[in-house]
């Protein structure tokens, strides 16, 4: 997929690059006098008449004669010919005298052509005078076309042919599903007789109009044969090429939600993304213009057909000839008329039996056209027939949709709490929280009597909090769990109250901000059952406890609540209390340094959470035990246990729980530090549903793969939307600002990449001061400043240069103090943070000189425990400062090498073109980079002396060109010798002038 140049209507298109790449050898046969035709099918808005556009632009950019011609929507023999006299008319009043000649030698276009002069009728011809091809054709048109047919057709592919003797002509017809018969026998007549003309014929259908009976079907038939006619197909867009058209198409950055809905509502057609971008933010009403587009084909068939769909439409899904028997009243014989005629005009399509609409926003159109008395009616109709069926899977939901549709809350609300119990079983957290959520609606529309009876509003409150939670909404869960709260009345028992004060803490504990009010929630929650014998609601406050006190560092009384917890539950059988708790003594035990049994306490805990159900629980000791192999940069095993977790929570439904999305982030930050960077966008993406935030987590990670491929415009849209999310969640604010940074370092503004990380580290020292990420942002931050001192100095800039060593020596502080204060998991620095707090000292002794190759070796080592990335990017920095104090050139080489091959695996394009440009200054070549010798002149200067008078020639002092090509100032002046010894020059002025005299260097560009 490409995006091409917006074409006439202002519209990006995305290219087809397989239908394009075919389009063009059709016409590359053409011009080399192999006349053909295309046939272009597709559905209507998919994009056919662009592509004839884009060819006809192509065609018309070689030289080609492009004639344009299309069919509008009139009855069979409403306008005859209208597309070729379209398609010809320019060839009546064009000044090429010898297209005029050809058109006035063939009368008989006059016909087609009213602006021409006409001459008398060609004088009719007998049967004998036909060749055999022309006597064939006769008879195929049939008795009613005579000669004089016969004759304006050889007319049309007589003028043709003469026009391509000249330059190439490409013919495009648009909508043949609307050609008359006259226009149809024409272009027949054309296609049995493309030979050796330089002529190309496109002529495009929509494939949904040509049913079974259309009189184009026989035409189509009978081409398709012809060796010279080929068939392309244009299909809607995939998913990845429909949410890339979705984004050129829109004027500002959309959310990705957004773009996922209208990508599955549209099907990938282009029209219908157009439209339902254009009709609004919120797309759920489908726009006017559309509807009416899609009604049309429909007003185009029967009545009873039309009632038939409307029948299909209030069924929302694939729908049973029985049901449709039964709902729309019609007998057998009249609903089976309905249906094939719906079924050959493609509106409607069997699967697996079924009957459903081909397109679905065809039947949002039909379903939004029916009147309000009769959608109530015939929901109200298919709620009877599933009341009366054999219950089975999602028939509660069907149940539930139809019955709120047709106001009937009482039946609604029963078989929404038996279709959200049924979505949970399922895995399904999402739908189970629409499912309550639509009760929670209509809770009050039912009179108390009809409610179930051990149902009531906080249950609803607390479900609906517990299945956002899990499906990846944690605003909403906090919403839900605090009207919870709101709800709790005097008549409220203890253990009831400590579930929901429970439930409120964990909700609040996904949101950032809030560890203050988690507190008070979880000591309410103690508070009520604090006195009370062990119990399983007792032990889940315990163990919900004591991983709140673990966050807060209070850690003692965290191993007393855990171990309590252990203890409740372990006395009343409550497993999911007792996994929780180990995970906490487990998480304990690490912070303190004792590894191997935080490790045995998690893996038990992954045991008693699994064998007892308790999927959460599951997923949070696995996602812990991942943390401890994580903290230690051991990173295959921290990998095994991220996907492993994924895996179970994709099995359980729980992907877009608190815990899956956790593991799915560290995973994706893993893969980035390991070296194993995914293809697919995908992986930054989060699902359908989940909440801006949980989403800009996701896209803070991925912006840094995108930073780190120089994809810096796709950055660009990244970025921006997710300021935005600083204050919910900081670790969008570090990964976000990040990749910021260094996006601004790779473009030379490093003067902005210093703005950047100053900027982060500010809104840090208030929301989270001294964090060890701040470690990292001061390298990024530190190594644009030294880039930035580095380019002052080779231009004597000496304030500059001050500026942005003072600026590096406060990001250096920072990343120190950082080291000093931030508080890690375990007992000490993890070999992560080592590794970038070597870095950092590596780049502090670059703010004022070449920097020390010993402290670069040291960091490219720190880096070997896995992080490739950061490991080739030292290894960059230790080449530059090994030649630029005349230290080891091997090692030097090596080290380039070494990064090279990183980057051009890792597809890093920026890294890789710092390597090559450092290695070329260098001489160190790379795999598939050397360079030819020049041989068109007798050149008697080394590389190195070229490279030095290159320089020289554009005002660099011996020391400004020592710098760039990492030699010292003294080896400059030797060069600089020997050059001019060998040019026989006395200057260094001359020294150049004599060089590109006789083509040594190439002659500077004027600038004017």
């Amino acid at each position: 997929m490409h995006l091409v140049p917006r074409l006439g209507s202002g519209i990006p298109i995305v290219a087809r690059t397989q239908e394009m790449r075919q389009l063009r050898a059709a016409f590359a046969r053409a011009e080399r006098a192999e006349a053909g035709a295309v046939l272009l099918s597709g559905d209507a808005g998919v994009g056919k008449t662009r592509l004839l556009t884009a060819l006809g632009e192509y065609a018309a950019g070689a030289g080609a004669l492009v004639l344009t011609g299309r069919c509008i929507d009139v009855h069979e023999g409403g306008l005859p010919y209208l597309p070729f006299a379209e398609a010809l008319a320019p060839l009546a009043t064009t000044s090429d005298p010898a297209v005029t000649a050809a058109v006035r030698a063939r009368p008989a276009l006059g016909r087609l052509l009213p602006q021409m002069q006409q001459a008398e009728d060609y004088p009719a011809i007998e049967d004998g005078q036909l060749t055999a091809s022309e006597r064939v054709s006769t008879q195929r048109l049939g008795p009613e076309q005579d000669l004089g047919q016969l004759q304006l057709f050889d007319a049309v592919l007589g003028v043709l042919t003469v026009i391509a003797q000249r330059r190439p002509v490409v013919i495009l017809l648009e909508d043949l599903h609307w050609a008359d018969g006259s226009t149809r026998n024409l272009l027949s007549f054309l296609l049995t007789r493309l030979r050796t003309q330089r002529l190309l014929v496109v002529a495009s259908y929509r494939e949904e109009d040509v049913h079974r009976r259309h009189p184009l079907r026989a035409l189509l038939s009978e081409v398709v044969r012809l060796g010279a006619v080929e068939r392309v197909e244009v299909k809607p867009f995939g998913a990845e090429d429909a949410r890339a058209f979705v984004e050129a198409l829109a004027d500002e950055p959309i959310g990705q939600d957004m773009i996922a809905d209208i990508v599955s509502r549209s099907e990938g057609n282009p029209f219908f993304v157009e439209e339902l971008l254009a009709s609004a933010k919120d797309c759920r009403e489908l726009p006017a213009g559309l509807a009416e587009v899609l009604l049309a084909r429909v007003e185009q068939l029967s009545q009873i057909t039309r009632r038939v769909l409307r029948v299909v439409s209030v069924a929302k899904d694939a729908v049973a000839h029985a049901a449709l028997t039964e709902i729309s009243g019609l007998d057998e014989l009249e609903l089976d008329e309905a249906l094939r005629e719906a079924v050959q005009h493609h509106v409607l399509v069997i699967e697996n039996g079924f009957y459903t609409f081909r397109h679905a926003l065809l039947q949002e159109a039909v379903y939004g056209d029916l009147l309000p008395g009769e959608r109530v009616r015939m929901h109200a109709a298919y709620a009877a027939r599933i009341r009366n069926r054999t219950q089975g899977r999602g028939q509660d939901a069907r149940l539930a949709h139809h019955s709120l549709e047709s106001k009937d809350f009482v039946t609604a609300l029963a078989a929404l709490l038996r279709a959200m119990d049924e979505a949970e079983k399922l895995g399904a957290p999402g739908s189970a929280l629409r499912h309550v959520e639509q009760a929670l609606s209509i809770w009050d529309a039912v009179p108390a009597a009809d409610r179930p009876s051990d149902v009531d509003e906080l249950r609803l409150l607390h479900e609906a909090s517990y299945f956002a939670s899990t499906s990846g909404e944690p605003e909403r869960a906090v919403a839900y769990s605090r009207s919870a709260t709101e709800a709790l009345g005097p008549d409220t028992g203890n253990e009831r109250a400590a579930k929901v004060w429970r439930r409120h803490a964990e909700a609040l504990l996904s949101v950032d901000g809030t560890l203050d009010e988690v507190l008070e929630a979880i000591d309410k929650a103690w508070e009520l059952v604090e006195h009370t014998e062990a119990s399983a609601a007792r032990a889940w406050v315990l163990a919900t406890r004591a991983g709140i006190l673990r966050l807060i560092d209070r850690h003692d009384e965290a191993l007393q609540c855990a171990l309590a917890a252990v203890a409740d539950a372990r006395a009343v059988g409550a497993g999911g209390a007792e996994a929780a708790a180990l995970v906490s003594l487990g998480t304990l035990a690490d912070s303190a340094g004792e590894v191997e049994q935080a490790r045995e306490r998690l893996r038990e805990a992954e045991r008693k959470a699994r064998d007892s159900g308790a999927l959460n629980g599951e997923l949070r000791a696995l996602h812990f035990l991942g943390l401890s192999y994580d903290d230690r940069a051991e990173i295959r095993s921290a990998l095994k246990y991220y996907a492993k977790g994924i895996q179970r929570a994709k099995e359980t439904g729980l992907t877009w729980s608190s815990f899956g999305i956790e593991l799915r982030t560290k995973h994706l930050t893993l893969r980035y530090v390991s070296g194993d960077w995914p293809e697919d966008d995908d992986a930054g993406r989060a699902g359908r549903g989940v909440s801006s935030v949980v989403a800009g987590r996701f896209l803070g990670i991925w912006a840094q793969f995108v930073v780190g491929r120089g994809r810096f415009a796709d950055a660009d849209k990244i970025l921006p939307s997710l300021r935005q999310h600083w204050s919910a969640d900081y670790s969008i604010a570090l990964a976000s600002a990040d990749a910021a940074i260094q996006l601004a370092s790779w473009r030379g503004d490093h003067a902005g990449a210093v703005r950047q990380a100053r900027e982060l580290i500010d809104w840090l020292e208030e929301v989270e001061p001294a964090v060890l990420g701040g470690i990292r942002i001061s390298v990024h931050g530190l190594t644009a400043a030294v880039a930035q001192a580095a380019e002052a100095r080779v231009r004597g800039d000496l304030a500059t240069v001050e500026a942005a060593v003072e600026a590096g020596e406060k990001l250096l502080a920072h990343g120190r103090h950082c080291a000093e204060h931030g508080i890690p998991r375990s007992v000490s620095l993890g070999p992560e943070a080592l590794a970038w707090l070597a870095r950092l000292e590596a780049l502090g002794a670059c703010l004022r000189g070449a920097g020390d190759p010993a402290l670069w070796a040291k960091a490219v080592e720190a880096f070997g425990y896995g992080a490739v990335y950061e490991q080739a990017m030292c290894r960059l920095q230790h080449a530059k400062s090994l030649l630029a104090s005349d230290g080891d050139t091997a090692l030097a080489a090596s080290e380039l090498l070494a990064a090279h091959a990183v980057a051009d695996r890792l597809g890093a394009c920026p890294l890789r073109e710092a390597v090559r440009e450092l290695s070329h200054r260098a001489r160190v070549e790379l795999p598939g980079e050397a360079v030819a010798p020049r041989r068109d002149v007798v050149d008697p200067l080394t590389d190195r002396e070229r490279d030095v008078l290159e320089r020289v020639a554009l005002g660099r002092t011996n020391r400004q060109v020592g710098e760039e090509l990492y030699i010292s100032e003294k080896t400059v002046s030797v060069h600089l010798s020997r050059v001019m010894a060998k040019l026989g020059a006395s200057r260094r002025a001359e020294a150049v002038a004599i060089a590109y005299d006789r083509g040594l260097l190439a002659a500077p560009t004027s600038s004017s």
